[in-house]
């Protein structure tokens, strides 16, 4: 048991006078052991100096070099990339909306015209920023409209995003591009990619139904139920789910 030693405090005994003997003994030795070590970091220090200080300047003019370059370098690039996407959109609305010459519509939303620039010529030349990512997801659905499929998937498979929509529907036009490539377990990894990015009812319903149907396909009973009942049971009033029971009976068939 330890015995603190208090002023005018006198050891009752011998066992007490040695026990406090030793606490200070102990005490003395790791205050001395930490005076050690601050005199030793300190002489390193003093010995390090100007290294020490060098790295701090390094790491100062690092980090004031980033400001700059994102202030006066990639904060402009990325307002000028957000411009020059205003006119390719524009065509890109435009084809989606019409229900005639739907190529030419999105060949000018891919190669720009008149001076401006499409979606190719914004991820060749602002590479790195946001609108050149997006220019890739653009890209690539208009590629997959036109039934370029290998340039969907080449553009589509460079795009990523934590949107909720936009990156499940790049997940399930990959599923449908691969799907039109009769490459079927390649389009159902997609579509369950897309069922997984994000559970909403807008895309989720629509990727459930395609995978469903892909595994059916497959031969894939047991995984297309799942994914037909999914819809029953999450979105009974989604349009997918209007002939679900019909799907959920063939894939309940032996």
């Amino acid at each position: 048991m330890a015995t603190y030693k208090k002023r005018g405090f006198k050891p009752k005994n011998k066992e007490e006078e040695i026990l406090l003997d030793e606490q200070e003994s102990t005490t003395a030795e790791v205050f001395s052991s930490l005076d050690e070590g601050a005199s030793r970091s300190e002489e390193w220090v003093s010995k390090n100096q100007n290294y020490i200080l060098g790295v701090i300047g390094v790491i100062a003019v690092a980090v004031l070099g980033y400001m700059a370059y994102y202030q006066f370098v990639e904060k402009p690039k990325e307002a000028s990339a957000a411009n020059e996407m205003l006119y390719p959109q524009q065509y890109f609305d435009e084809a989606l909306a019409a229900t005639a010459q739907k190529d030419s519509l999105f060949t000018l939303a891919l190669n720009g015209a008149e001076g401006k620039y499409g979606f190719l010529d914004i991820i060749e030349e602002y590479s790195g920023t946001s609108a050149a990512n997006l220019a890739k997801y653009s890209a690539g659905m208009a590629y997959l409209n036109m039934q370029q499929y290998d340039e969907a998937i080449k553009h589509l498979e460079g795009f990523s995003s934590d949107d909720l929509i936009l990156g499940a529907i790049a997940k399930g036009g990959l599923g449908d591009a691969f799907l039109q490539l009769n490459q079927p377990e390649d389009a159902l990894g997609y579509y369950e990619q897309a069922i997984a990015h994000s559970s909403n009812d807008f895309t989720t319903p629509k990727f459930l139904y395609k995978a469903g149907v892909t595994a059916l396909e497959l031969d894939k009973k047991d995984k297309a139920l799942g994914y037909f009942e999914r819809i029953k049971e999450e979105f009974p009033t989604a349009d997918e789910a209007r002939t679900i029971d019909a799907f959920i009976g063939k894939a309940k068939k032996d």
